[in-house]
């Protein structure tokens, strides 16, 4: 799993214009996943099932 900055430098994570997160493939927003227990948060697509990690 790769992190949300790489997965925008390669083009696989887009913007739109209210600064949200979509998969490039799919043009769907990025969904949520928080588990307490670890550091970080999960981004992933809805439709295609790919994750980005984000650490902060």
């Amino acid at each position: 799993m790769e992190s949300v900055r790489k997965g925008m430098r390669s083009g696989a994570i887009e913007k739109d214009t209210y600064e949200r997160l979509n998969c490039a493939e799919c043009d769907t927003e990025l969904g949520t996943k928080n588990d307490p227990d670890a550091m970080g948060t999960v981004r992933f697509c809805p439709e295609c099932g790919r994750e980005w990690q984000r650490i902060g």
